[in-house]
Parts: structure tokens; sequence; C-alpha cells
């Protein structure tokens, strides 16, 4: 049964028939690829490489390498006949757009999740699959001749500029032109290598009739870049190749380019077909653990999608190894796609939709004693650099966050050995906020409330800093800091009568009691009938209209007082509610942006000054289910606009913000955690009471 939903899980480009229409619709959707270390490999559907992180393989590195572009493109000719075509946008002109090479794509779509082409000319049908083997740094790019004559010759122009994905694409030191790269061929396999400390790619054919390398060792002309060009940074760069593949193909057979950076005995140990044949059952396998409620077309394809960002941290190699030595497996959440690493609030906040929704509470519980094991001065780290085993602590909310996420967990799956095993870790973070912990983070002893605030930081999820400027800071007794602070003790104060007794609980319990008094008294604004953002601020009081106080209700344990709940729950749809989120600040506030573009300073001076936040649709349907509990349908309605958007932008997944104003250009990353893991937790949450058909 769950193989047929499988099968039905597709998600179609729907292809303008203007030609130029067409071009720019392929260029503007991005699809992305993952391989469960933090690898990926990602393009527009044109082919034309428009990113600095693009790349046909993202290998994800011990550290301190991190995520490195291994073979950032695959130019690719098809000859029939003594005649051939450029497949891809570029036509090896230094990739600028080609509308008559574009018109050839007839058909792109996702099957289970994976990126597939159809490719037509002149009576010639050419099909392409992408797919990467799960936990390894290997793409496979799998050609098909549907139509056409028995047989055509396949050219494949593997070009590269190995460099860290965040580098620019001109980096002067490590240039194609000033680089040493060197080919050479070993067992019918080539491997394409560099001076230094980075592993030689590997690059085979597989089931072609035959294949031939001809070598014509050369750097590119010049490649644009037009996304890095749009954000302010360098967008031209080349790149080096050591010649081309002609690749003979016969009419219904498979031809297959691997690319590798594995060791010789791991990439080949799956042949082409083994690897897809795994990589289809693995996603059925997905699909058939996650809860029924996920099991529709809709629920299915967001499963796929939160599998994107579940990985085993290929660098961190000394906290996996001392995971195992316990019996247990180090997992994160990479936060986005392309530029995050991991996240501690993205992954907390959208540990219940990645893990729980989808069935996978085993790994539910790795991730949360992967971050209780990095807890330090009372604080989980806020994120983890790329190529780098120490996690920053700067942050204030992440951790609150932990205790929504443990609850979760436990409600979910009824562990309590784990749930023992992070106790004393969440009665230390506890104490340090009492005692008063870095960046400021503390309570007030005159209110019992949490505040936090330091110099040159941005400590709540409202993060945006840009050359020393922090944009949101936020600095004094933050509203959802206060929810979520509450929230925490009242989870706290539960978890320990239920293990050591009612006694147990009885401090806990006289500390949120005064956070809950002091939170209704200080934060309430009666002549507007919502919430300050901040009291006892820098600048005193802040009155701006944001979705943070929508975390006074949504919360397991809401903060404020029951008879509010509809004022804030109705200011907030009238001022912030969007069909893609939540604004971060009203429209006519101080400050309002209404669009996310430019250069970074730009960009971060609208960051959090309006811009919709997908993953706010979450705890807004929380706090609309608290109001209106029989309404599920109308909960579900305002998944609408996400839902509908998952062949927008980054295809078969949701983005990380949204313009403010019609038509809510998606912007930012293609692909978010959070906003995917809402979405989806959502889905479940709001699913009609009869089972879900899933033949």
């Amino acid at each position: 049964m769950t193989r047929r939903l499988l099968d039905r899980v597709v998600q179609r480009l729907d292809l303008p028939a203007d030609i130029g229409a067409r071009a720019q619709k392929l260029v503007d959707i991005e699809w992305l690829v993952t391989n469960g270390l933090g690898g990926y490999s990602s393009s527009t559907m044109s082919g034309l490489i428009t990113r600095r992180y693009h790349g046909i393989l993202v290998a994800a590195l011990p550290n301190p390498l991190g995520r490195t572009v291994m073979l950032n493109h695959l130019g690719e000719r098809l000859v029939v006949g003594g005649r051939g075509i450029y497949l891809t946008s570029e036509e090896r002109t230094g990739g600028r757009a080609n509308p008559d090479v574009a018109a050839v794509i007839a058909d792109c779509r996702l099957d289970a999740g994976l990126p597939v082409w159809e490719y037509q000319w002149e009576g010639v049908r050419l099909e392409k699959r992408i797919l990467m083997p799960y936990r390894q740094n290997t793409v496979h790019v799998i050609y098909r001749l549907l139509e056409g004559p028995e047989t055509a010759t396949l050219e494949l122009h593997p070009a590269v500029h190995f460099r860290g994905y965040e580098d620019r694409v001109d980096t002067p030191n490590n240039s194609p032109a000033n680089t040493r790269y060197a080919m050479t061929m070993s067992g019918g396999m080539h491997l394409l290598a560099v001076e230094g400390n980075l592993p030689p790619l590997r690059l085979q054919i597989f089931d072609g009739l035959a294949s031939r390398f001809i070598a014509d060792e050369r750097v590119t002309s010049e490649f644009l870049y037009p996304v890095e060009e749009s954000r302010g940074y360098e967008f031209r760069g080349t790149l080096w190749t050591p010649g081309h593949f002609e690749v003979d193909l016969q009419r219904d057979h498979c031809a297959t380019l691997v690319a590798s950076v594995e060791s010789e005995e791991v990439m080949r140990a799956l042949s082409p077909d083994e690897a897809a044949e795994c990589e289809h059952e693995r996603r059925r396998r997905l699909i058939y653990s996650a809860a029924p409620q996920a099991q529709d077309e809709t629920g299915a394809e967001l499963v796929l999608a939160a599998d994107q960002f579940i990985i085993t941290p290929a660098g961190r190699i000394p906290d996996a190894t001392r995971a195992a030595a316990l019996g247990n497996e180090i997992r994160t959440v990479i936060a986005g796609y392309h530029w995050f690493t991991d996240w501690g609030r993205d992954t907390m906040i959208s540990l219940e939709g990645l893990t729980l929704a989808t069935g996978r509470q085993r790994e539910a519980a790795f991730i949360l004693r992967t971050f209780a094991h990095y807890v330090r001065d009372g604080l989980i780290p806020n994120m983890f650099p790329d190529g780098s085993n120490e996690g920053l602590y700067h942050t204030a909310d992440a951790t609150l966050w932990f205790f929504h996420a443990v609850e979760a967990y436990v409600r979910r799956s009824g562990d309590q050995v784990t749930l023992m095993h992070l106790l004393p870790t969440m009665l230390d973070i506890v104490d340090h906020h009492v005692k008063g912990t870095k960046f400021g983070i503390g309570v007030d002893p005159k209110d019992g409330l949490l505040r936090q605030g330091a110099e040159g930081y941005q400590l709540t999820w409202m993060d945006a800093k840009v050359d020393g400027w922090v944009v949101t800071p936020r600095r004094g007794k933050a509203v959802e800091l206060n929810a979520l602070w509450y929230n925490a003790l009242r989870l706290l104060e539960g978890w320990l009568i239920s293990i050591r007794g009612e006694d147990a609980g009885a401090e806990v319990r006289a500390r949120a009691e005064r956070v809950y008094a002091s939170f209704n008294e200080r934060f309430w604004i009666p002549d507007k009938g919502y919430l300050y953002d901040i009291v006892d601020g820098e600048q005193g009081d802040s009155a701006l209209c944001r979705p943070n106080q929508i975390f006074s209700i949504s919360l397991d344990h809401p903060v404020l007082d029951r008879p509010r709940w509809e004022s804030v729950l109705g200011v907030v749809q009238t001022r912030l509610l969007t069909p893609m989120g939540l604004r971060s600040l009203a429209p006519g506030e101080e400050g309002y942006r209404d669009r996310y573009f430019g250069d970074l300073r730009a960009r971060d001076a609208a960051y959090h000054q309006g811009t919709v936040w997908g993953w706010l649709i979450g705890p807004w349907i929380d706090a609309w289910l608290k109001v209106h509990p029989d309404d599920r349908a109308g909960a579900r309605r305002f998944l609408d606009g996400l839902v509908g958007g998952l062949g927008v932008f980054g295809i078969g997944t949701i983005a990380e913000i949204f313009d403010a104003e019609p038509p809510y250009t998606p912007r930012g990353c293609i692909a978010q955690a959070w906003s995917v893991g809402e979405v989806l937790r959502c889905w479940v949450k709001t699913a009609p009471d009869e089972p879900v058909a899933t033949t």
C-alpha cells in the first residue's frame, strides 16, 4: 500500500508555453538532494548554477574541512546522427542563460522527492535523475534514452573548483587558474586530485554501452552567479575541467556517472541499480513509519522533505566516538539549506515535526542527548560553525526550547529513561538561569521574570546582525522568553513530581507562580489589547506589535490569563497573519519593511522587521486551537499557502522567509527545517478523524 503511495508523491513543475517565461521559471526554482551527513547536491531546475552553494556534489568532510564543493558543474551535450545540443542552460558560455537550450526541457518533477528531467529534441527524449546514496558523499547522475534512435552519445563535461561551500567563487589563492589539479585513471575509475588535504574526487561511468574520456585540460570562461550578485557578493568565477566523457547510450538502458569522495570500496559497494533500489526502499520506509495522519500525498511529501534536515554530522568525530561508547549515536538537525549548519533553537523547535511526526523517536532521543552533552553554563549551543567541533552559546531562548522538545518527545514516546537521564541537565539549566549566566541571561529577583542582553549580541530568535549592528537587540525582558521560561518551569515541576514525588516540585511551582503573576501584570497593554514585546528594555517598554506574544498562548503551559487570549489572537490575526506565516513586525510600526532584498545590510534590516516567517504558522495554529478547539478544519486552512508553495522556490520543500506583502515572494534559504517541521506537525495535528487512505 505505502509503495503505491510513494509512487504518487510527485511534484511536477507547470512549465509555461512561452520559451522565455519557461526559461526564467526553470532558473528561479531550485532542487536539493541530501545525503544524511550534511552534504548535498543542488542547482536550479534549468541546470544553471546561480549560487556559490550550488554543486553536483557538495561533500560533508571531517572537520576542519566541513562542507566542500567537489563537483561544481556538469555540462551535458547530446549527440545524435552527428548533431548535438546542450542540455543544460549554459551552453558552456560562462553561465549565461540560453532560452533555446532551456526549451529542450519538456518535463521536470520530483519523484518521491528526487529530481527528474526529461529533455526532448527532434524526436529524441532523454531522462535524467539524481540521487545520493544515504550517508555517502557520493552522487549518481542517471541518464536513460526514452525515445529516438537505438543509440546516441552523451558528452559529460565535469568542471570543478574545490573550495569551502561558503568561499568566494573567485577565491584568489585557490582559483582554478592558480591550482594544480591532476586527473589519473585506475581500473576504469578517474581520480581528480589537488595538492593539500582534500580527498580526491572519484569519477566513473557505469552501464553505458561504452564510454571514453577525452582529455582537454583548461580553465573555463567566466561563470556568473546572479543570485550572489543580487545578495552583494562576488559573482564572477571560473572552473577547471579535465576534459569530457563520451557515453554511448542505448534506448531504455541507464548510464550513470558516479562522483564520490568516498573510498573506492565504498563507492563501488552498490551498483547504480542497487543504490536506486535502496534509496527508494528507504523513502518508502520513511513514509510507512510516519504518523498515519501524514500518510497522504501532502503528508508524504513533507515527510520526505523533513528527512533532508536530520543528519549524522560527519565532521564531529570525537563527539561521535564518545556517543558510541555510551551506546548512543550522534544526531543533529541542519537548520536550512544551503548555508545553515545545526542551530540549537531551530533544532528544538522543529524536532517534533521532523522526528516525532515522522516516527523517528529513536533519532529524537539521540538529538536530545547530543545537545544535552553540549550544555555549558546552563545553555545549549546557539549553533556550530561549519568545520568546527565547538559550539557558540550566544542564545537566550534555544535552551528554553529544549524543555519544549523534551516534553514533546516524552509525550510521544513514553521514554522515562531518557527523561531521567536529561533531568539533572534541566535542573542545572534552571539553576544557572536563576543565579544568572552568560550574556546577562538571568532572573530578576524583583519580579521573577527572565531578562537578557549583552552589548554586541543578539540573543533571541530575532538575531540579525551585520557589521557590528544588532538590528533587533531586544535587550531586557522579552515576551517569548518569559512565556518559554514559565513553560519550562511548569514542565520541570511536573517531571519532578512524577519522578520524585509531590514535594519535589514545590520550589519550582512557587517560582512559576511568581512568573505568571508578574507576566500578566507587566506585559499586558490594556488600551491596545495585546502584549509588550519587551519590558524593562534599553528604551523602556516596547509596544511594537510582533508575533512573539503568540507564545504566551501557544505553549503547553500558557502564561497569559485566559480572558486575554481572544484579544491577543485577534490582533495577531488582523495585523500579522499572512497565507505564508506571521509577519515579524506589523505594518505601520516604526522600522517596518515590506520586502527582503538587496545586499546583506539591506536584507538584515528587513529580516525581523516585517518579513514573514513560515515556522510561526505552527504556534499560530496551536494558539488558534486553544481558543477554537473544535476547529481543526479551519486551522488546517492556515496551511494552504505554505503547502501550495512546495513547488515554488525549493521544489518539494518550504522556504525560510517570505516578503511581508503580496505576492509574498519566498526568500532566504530554499529549504528551512522549522518551516517544514512546523507545517508537518500541524498537518498531522489538524488531520480529520477519518483514517488517511494510503493506497
